[in-house]
């Protein structure tokens, strides 16, 4: 079974990789800008389809209202690139918000930012595969029933493609990005033209009429009107996504690292900006609608509209309204924005492996996430951002809308929080400058960073305050249960490597034993049994005897016949378990033997088959296995055990010869006195 294991493992994933093969050329920012730059240009694929779903339910005439949110996200926008690039020159070693929080706010708020961006980097994963999947639909329209399944596919997909580790080229996951971000600018510059001159067609969905909810049925006025407004705007704010990576990669970057990266970052927020403006512009000129529920918001002519109606997506509309009967411009878009959401996707699974690999060896996640793979990634993490993002796309039936809610909590945590380390930074390093040119410098970047932190501050609040109950505080309470769990890893590693270092005079750790007792646990008398009684006397102990345990009175008379038929010279006793308790009696033996040499060393020999099929490991060792787990709790107790490898075992072994196949045999007799 292991060997089928392996070998499906390499299938999948490939032969390993030298440790050589993990030191990489420095990126060029013309190639780095398209690879760092896909987490936040893929928002554009759903982050305008939120914003006029939201003011959707308040008819049409509140649709019109989105370019003016548009520019609401994008003042945000421009800030916090600002204010970035002020603190990637400020930290240049790669850490990001994580390595800013914990040296100026200390390990908590550290956490919380740590525990925010692994969350927001599950939600990315989630969101780009259930965006992607509802843009296949639009083009393969029989797979809308099953959404959900394709976009779990689609997370295993990246997970499998991670796991091989890095053998694609860098360009290849740098030119689709180029083409989504040059494919945008030519949509919004000919549908802008086309406008202008009049020849701009409607979109497919402008034919509908709106029904507003309820509540919204005089359109947008007072209190309700203007939290429906905060909460496009919490929505739309998804667009801001992913503009923190490129400060958390400046290591890959070619030298000056830290200016390349806020030229990154520069290009960056005016490229989304642009984008995402221009897709609310032109949508707003195409009549595009937008809404939750198509069937019971959207009528046309006063009639339902069809039950197999497929709503296709902003970007797709606009294609369609743009291109008109060029049905292959749409498919190309369309084609476009999934390759940018799955290369978005697989941003996530270097980042969020890369933080937890940080975490772990800081101590606040299990230590397993800090290694390498055979394949140089780091598979444990990989692994649990994919089982996460699975969950959360099967749980929410890979509703994008549904996973919106969530998604911008964790990002604006980890925003506000490293603009408020940022002014803490910025406090400390003045107190030490006299120079007053350099200190009105200083008080210039931290006025940015403050206006930085009122606005990431607010845009929280918003976020919480209109979307909380709409499911934001799922990714809230995800934050403060990974938090929680984060900082009891810590005080655990921190307890244990407290009680295992050892003292500057060697401590207990160089304490020797004074003699060795040596036990070879028996229940029949058979070659396993010798070859550990042989192994046993070989080291020599000061006192060896063997242990039957009594659980059944005519096993017991036979193996004691047949030990003393066979005139074995170790000793051997029977234990009395009225309640047919192996491991409770052996414990209680070597407790006596304990209380009698307190500084005795106890070796308990156990024989154990190996075996070459799962369902064998079933039906065998399942005493020694029982034992030994009892036995890991009794100080003063060595388990040594003695295997002994069934044919069964020479498939796994690749062919290697077994004890009873071998010409050479390992001993299993005992040596003669």
């Amino acid at each position: 079974m292991p060997a089928l294991f392996d070998g499906l493992k390499r299938i999948l994933v490939g032969r390993p990789f030298s440790t050589e093969q993990l030191k990489k050329k420095p990126l060029p920012p013309r190639i780095a800008l398209p690879i760092f730059s896909s987490s936040a240009l893929s928002s554009l694929a759903y982050a305008p389809d939120e914003i006029l779903l939201t003011l959707a339910m308040a008819g049409v005439a509140a649709t019109m209202l989105s370019p003016y949110v548009g520019v609401a996200v994008l003042l945000v926008l421009v800030v916090l690139v600002l204010s970035y690039r002020q603190s990637v020159r400020a930290y240049p070693s790669g850490g990001g918000d994580y390595e800013i929080v914990s040296k100026n706010l200390g390990a908590r708020p550290g956490t919380a930012v740590a525990a925010a961006l692994l969350v927001d980097f599950v939600l990315t994963v989630a969101v780009s595969s259930s965006s992607a999947a509802q843009y296949l639909t639009g083009i393969f329209p029989v797979l809308g029933e099953y959404r959900a399944l394709v976009a779990a596919g689609i997370v295993v997909v990246l997970v499998v493609g991670n796991l091989r580790g890095p053998a694609q080229g860098r360009w290849s996951l740098a030119i689709p990005v180029y083409l989504f971000a040059f494919g945008m600018l030519a949509l919004i510059a000919i549908g802008g033209v086309m406008a202008a001159t009049g020849h701009l067609g409607l979109a497919p969905s402008a034919q509908f009429t709106i029904i507003p909810d309820a509540e919204f049925s005089t359109g947008i006025q007072g209190m309700v009107g203007a939290l429906l407004i905060l909460r496009a705007f919490s929505t739309g704010s998804a667009a801001l996504t992913g503009i923190e990576v490129p400060i958390s990669n400046v290591q890959q970057l070619s030298r000056p690292r830290a200016k390349n990266a806020g030229r990154i970052l520069l290009v960056l927020g005016l490229l989304s900006g642009v984008l995402t403006l221009g897709t609310l512009m032109l949508a707003k000129a195409t009549g595009i609608k937008v809404v939750a529920d198509p069937q019971s918001s959207l009528m046309l002519h006063g009639q339902p509209i069809p039950e197999d109606y497929v709503q296709v997506p902003v970007l797709g509309q606009l294609a369609q309204a743009v291109f008109g009967q060029f049905y292959l411009g749409t498919v190309i878009v369309s084609a476009l924005t999934i390759m940018v959401l799955l290369l978005a996707g697989n941003q996530a699974f270097n980042s969020f492996p890369s933080l937890a690999s940080q975490l772990a060896t800081d101590g606040f996640l299990p230590r397993q996430l800090r290694t390498r793979g055979d394949r140089l990634g780091f598979s444990n993490g990989i692994l649990s951002l994919g089982v996460a993002a699975v969950l959360l796309v099967l749980l929410f039936g890979g509703d994008v809308t549904m996973l919106i809610q969530l998604y911008v909590v964790g990002v604006f945590v980890s925003f506000t929080l490293s603009q408020l380390a940022m002014l803490k930074h910025w406090q400390r390093e003045l107190v030490p400058v006299a120079d007053r040119r350099i200190r009105v410098s200083m008080l210039r970047q931290r006025l940015l960073n403050l206006v930085g932190l009122v606005l990431s501050g607010l845009v929280l609040l918003v976020v919480l305050a209109t979307r909380f109950i709409h499911g934001a505080w799922l990714a809230v309470l995800g934050i403060v249960v990974l938090m929680l769990i984060m900082e009891s890893l810590h005080r655990h590693y921190q307890q244990v490597d407290a009680e295992l270092s050892i003292d500057d005079d060697g401590g207990q750790a160089t304490a020797l034993p004074s003699r060795v007792h040596a036990l070879v646990l028996v229940s029949t008398v058979r070659k396993p049994v010798l070859r550990a009684l042989a192994f046993a006397r070989a080291s020599r102990p000061s006192k060896l005897e063997a242990i039957i345990v009594d659980v059944e009175a005519e096993k017991t008379e036979r193996t004691l016949a047949d030990w003393e038929r066979l005139k074995i010279p170790v000793p051997i006793t029977a234990l009395a378990s009225p309640y047919r308790d192996i491991p409770g009696a052996l414990i209680s033996h070597i407790r006596s033997i304990k209380r009698e040499s307190p500084r005795d060393l106890i070796v308990v020999y156990i024989p154990e088959y190996v075996v070459g099929s799962w369902w064998e490991q079933l039906v065998h060792n399942q005493t020694a296995l029982r034992v030994k787990n009892r036995l890991h709790y009794e100080p003063g107790v060595l388990i040594a055990s003695v295997p002994w490898r069934l044919l069964s075992a020479k498939n796994v072994l690749g062919g290697a010869p077994t004890e009873e196949s071998s010409g050479h045999r390992e001993p299993h007799t005992l040596p003669k006195d």
